[in-house]
C-alpha cells in the first residue's frame, strides 16, 4: 500500500556531510544524499574546547598536560559516579562542566554506558549543540560501540539541540532502526518547525515495510498533518488506518480526534470517537475539548452526561473543560457536583482548574466561592488575579476590585493588559471616574502598556456614565488610531441613555459602516428615533434592514432547575407547566403595580418579532423564565437566567420590583453584561 502525500511532502530529505555516524552496514538506507528543499541547515557546531586552568608557578605546560591525561581508573570511575549523580539531580551545568574534566584527562577512554546516557540527557535538557557534538566526539574517539537504544538516545539530544543534519546523518547511518528512532527523527522535525519533512519521511517508512507501521509511529505522522492543518493529508493517514485495522489503539484515534478537531472537520472527529471499541477517559477528554473549542457548548454537555452514565471516572482535564461548558450555558449547580466529585476522589485541581473554577464562580456572582477558591490556591499566576478582579468589577464591586489590583502590585506582580482592562471596567461598572482616569494614566507611564481600543472604550463609557459625553467624545478623536467598533458602541451607548440624538447618529453611522451586518446597531437606532417620535427616520432604518436582508431573530432565555434546562420564548406556551408560569406572572404584574411599577413605552424589542411588536409586552421570554424558577425552587435559591439578547428597559424595570416582592436575588446574563438584581436594584447601576 503507498501512502499518497506527494501534495504535501517534498520527496528530497534533510542531510549533511559532516557528523559523526555509527557504523552503518550494507542494510543501512541510502536515503541520505537527499536535501530539504528550501530549508537551509544549521551547520555542525564546532566542539567546544577544554576549559583553560591555570598553569601552576614552576610546572610547565607540557607537564601538567601530561598529568591530565594520566587520570587513573578509580578516579575516572569516580568522576563518571559524580556525572551521573548530578545528571540525576538536575544540575546539567555541573555535569557539563565534570565531563569536561573527563574528556580531559581520559579522551580516548570508554566511559560506562551509564555515564554517557547521563551526559547524552544533560545536553538534551541545557540544549547546547557544542556539549552534544563534545559527547558524540568522545564516543566515537574512545570505540564505545552504542546499542539500538543508546543511538535512539544520541538522535533524540541532537534533535533536542536543533542539530537536525547531524540527526539526519546519525539517522541514516543506524544499521538498524526500531519503530522509536523513526518516531523519534519524525518528532524532532515536527517540533523544529518541519511538519512536510517529517511526512516525506513517513512516506519513505511506509514504503519500506510495506505499510505495517507501527501504530505509534503512524501517530507522529498525524502529529505532523495536525502541524500542517491539512485536513486532506489527514483523511488520507486516516483511510490507511481503517485498511491496517490500527483502530483498537487508544493513542492513534486519540490522535485523529485532536487532528480533525484542530482541522475544524467535528463530525469527522465524532465518526472516529464512536468508532473506537473502548474509550479511555483520554478520548472522552479529546472529544469534549473539541466541542468546548469550537463552541458547541450543548453537545459538549450531552455527551459529559454520556460520560458520566457510563461510568466513566472524570479527571482534572475533564473538570477543567467542563469548566468553561458550565460557564457558558451558566450550569453553577453541573460545575459544583462535578467539583465535588473530583474531591471525593482525591484528586486536585491544578492552577488551570482552579482559575477556571474562579472565574466560573465570578460570573455567576458567587464571589464568595470565588475568593475561597483564590484564597485556597497553594500556587497563584496573573490570569488568576485577572479572574477575580474582572468578577468583582462585573457585578459592581469597584472598590474590593481595585484592592485586589493594589494588592497585585504590592505582591510584585506586573499587570498585563488584561489586568487593566478588568480593574477599569470595574471602575466603568461602580462608576469610580477618578480612579479609573488614575488607572489609565498608570498605563500610558509604562511602554509595555500602553492603551490598546479596548481600554479607550472602558473610559470613554466611565464617562459616557457620568454624563461626561464631550469628554467620551474627545476620547474616540484624540486615540493614536483609527476608532474601533467597541469605542464607537460605547460612544452610542452613552448618548442613547442621555438621550444626545446628535452623537448618537454620529456614533451609528460609524458603527453601520464598520458592522452593517450587525442587527443591534439598527434596533438601538431604531429605539433612538422612536423615543424621540421621528417616525420618518425610524422608517428609514426598516427599509435598510430589508434592503439588506437583516431582521430581528426570536430570541430565547433559559433557566436550569434540578440540573435541566428549561428553555422559554416570548408568549411561550410550550412549556408543560404554561398555566402555572402564567398565573405567577400575572400575580407578579399586579403587585409590582402597586409598587409603582409603569411599563416603558415606545421601545423596539430585541426577543419579539417585528410582526409582534404591536402586541402585548408583558411576556417576555426572561419574565417566563422568572417565573418558572419562583414556583419551582426555594424561598432562598438565587435565580439565573441567561440571554442571548441585550434586556430591555422594561424587563430591567421588572427585575428590580420583582426582588423587592419576593426578597430573592436574580442574576440575568444578557448579551452585554451581567445583571444581578437584589432589593430592589442591579450591579449595572441602569446603565448597560
Amino acid at each position: 500500500m503507498e501512502l499518497q502525500l506527494a501534495a504535501l511532502c517534498n520527496p528530497r530529505l534533510l542531510h549533511s556531510s559532516h557528523a559523526f555516524l555509527p557504523k552503518a552496514t550494507s542494510t543501512a538506507s541510502t536515503s541520505s544524499s537527499s536535501a530539504a528543499a528550501g530549508e537551509a541547515l544549521k551547520p555542525r557546531p564546532r566542539l567546544p574546547p577544554p576549559q583553560q586552568q591555570q598553569q601552576q608557578p614552576g610546572v610547565s605546560h607540557q607537564h601538567q598536560t601530561r598529568r591530565r591525561r594520566e587520570l587513573g581508573a578509580a578516579a575516572l570511575a569516580s568522576l563518571c559516579a559524580g556525572i551521573e549523580a548530578l545528571a540525576a539531580e538536575g544540575r546539567h551545568d555541573e555535569a557539563r562542566d565534570a565531563f569536561r574534566g573527563a574528556r580531559a584527562g581520559a579522551p580516548f577512554t570508554p566511559l560506562p554506558a551509564s555515564t554517557y546516557d547521563a551526559l547524552v540527557a544533560s545536553a538534551a535538557a541545557l540544549r547546547e549543540p557544542g556539549f552534544a557534538a563534545a559527547v558524540l566526539w568522545h564516543v566515537e574517539s574512545s570505540g564505545f560501540e552504542p546499542g539500538q537504544r543508546a543511538w535512539n538516545r544520541v538522535l533524540r539530544m541532537q534533535l533536542a539541540c536543533g542539530m537536525l543534519a547531524e540527526a539526519r546523518q546519525v539517522f541514516d547511518g543506524m544499521p538498524s532502526r526500531s519503530e522509536a528512532t523513526w518516531g523519534t527523527m519524525m518528532g524532532g522535525l515536527i517540533d523544529a518547525g518541519r511538519p512536510r519533512g517529517a511526512l516525506a519521511l513517513f512516506r519513505e517508512l511506509w514504503e519500506e515495510v510495506g505499510g505495517d507501521a507501527a501504530p505509534r509511529v503512524v501517530v507522529v505522522a498525524v502529529r505532523a498533518v495536525t502541524a500542517l492543518g491539512s485536513a486532506c493529508a489527514g483523511q488520507q493517514l486516516h483511510c490507511c488506518v481503517a485498511k491496517t485495522g490500527m483502530y483498537e489503539d487508544q493513542y492513534l484515534s486519540c490522535a485523529l480526534i485532536d487532528m480533525y478537531n484542530k482541522c475544524g472537520q467535528l463530525d469527522e472527529a465524532r465518526r472516529v470517537f464512536d468508532g473506537m471499541p473502548q474509550k479511555s477517559v483520554v478520548a472522552w477528554n479529546s472529544m469534549l475539548a473539541s466541542y468546548s473549542l469550537h463552541g458547541c457548548s450543548e453537545e459538549a454537555l450531552d455527551l459529559y452526561h454520556s460520560m458520566c452514565e457510563g461510568g466513566v471516572d472524570i479527571d482534572q482535564f475533564t473538570f477543567s473543560t467542563m469548566l468553561r461548558v458550565f460557564s457558558r450555558l451558566g450550569l453553577l449547580e453541573h460545575a459544583k457536583q462535578a467539583h465535588a466529585g473530583l474531591i471525593q476522589r482525591g484528586l486536585p485541581l491544578d492552577i488551570v482548574g482552579n482559575t477556571a473554577l474562579v472565574d466560573l464562580y465570578c460570573k455567576w456572582g458567587q464571589m464568595e466561592d470565588a475568593r475561597n477558591v483564590f484564597e485556597r490556591m497553594p500556587i497563584r499566576n496573573l490570569i488568576s488575579w485577572n479572574a477575580l478582579i474582572a468578577g468583582y468589577g462585573y457585578h459592581g464591586m469597584g472598590q474590593k476590585a481595585i484592592e485586589m489590583f493594589e494588592e497585585l502590585i504590592a505582591e510584585g506582580i506586573a499587570p498585563n493588559h488584561v489586568t487593566f482592562l478588568a480593574v477599569l471596567n470595574a471602575c466603568r461598572f461602580s462608576g469610580f471616574v477618578e480612579e479609573g482616569k488614575r488607572i489609565f494614566q498608570l498605563m500610558t507611564q509604562n511602554q509595555r502598556t500602553k492603551p490598546r481600543a479596548m481600554h479607550y472604550a472602558c473610559i470613554i463609557e466611565l464617562f459616557g456614565q457620568q454624563g461626561r459625553l464631550d469628554e467620551a467624545y474627545s476620547m474616540i478623536r484624540k486615540a493614536p488610531f483609527i476608532p474601533t467598533a467597541n469605542m464607537w458602541g460605547a460612544l452610542l451607548t452613552a448618548s442613547r441613555i442621555h438621550k444626545n440624538l446628535q452623537l448618537a447618529r454620529l456614533a451609528a453611522e460609524q458603527l453601520l459602516a464598520m458592522e452593517p451586518q450587525k442587527t443591534n446597531n439598527y434596533v438601538v437606532l431604531l429605539n433612538l428615533y422612536i423615543n424621540s417620535g421621528r417616525q420618518t427616520e425610524a422608517s428609514k432604518v426598516v427599509d435598510t434592514l430589508k434592503r439588506r436582508g437583516l431582521c430581528i431573530h426570536a430570541a430565547c432565555s433559559w433557566i436550569t432547575v434540578r440540573k435541566k434546562d428549561h428553555r422559554f420564548f416570548f408568549k411561550d406556551s410550550l412549556h408543560p407547566q404554561s398555566s402555572e408560569i402564567y398565573r405567577k406572572l400575572d400575580s407578579l404584574l399586579k403587585e409590582i403595580k402597586q409598587l409603582g411599577y409603569v411599563a416603558e413605552e415606545n421601545e423596539l424589542l430585541p426577543d419579539i418579532l417585528p410582526d409582534e411588536q404591536k402586541t402585548s409586552k408583558v411576556y417576555h421570554s426572561e419574565r417566563l423564565a422568572v417565573a418558572f424558577g419562583l414556583i419551582s425552587t426555594s424561598l432562598s435559591t438565587t435565580l439565573r437566567v441567561t440571554q442571548c439578547h441585550r434586556l430591555c428597559h422594561d424587563c430591567h424595570k421588572v427585575m428590580k420590583f420583582v426582588t423587592q416582592v419576593t426578597k430573592r436575588e436574580i442574576v440575568i446574563r444578557d448579551g452585554s453584561r451581567f445583571h444581578h438584581f437584589k432589593l430592589g436594584t442591579c450591579s449595572c447601576g441602569d446603565y448597560w
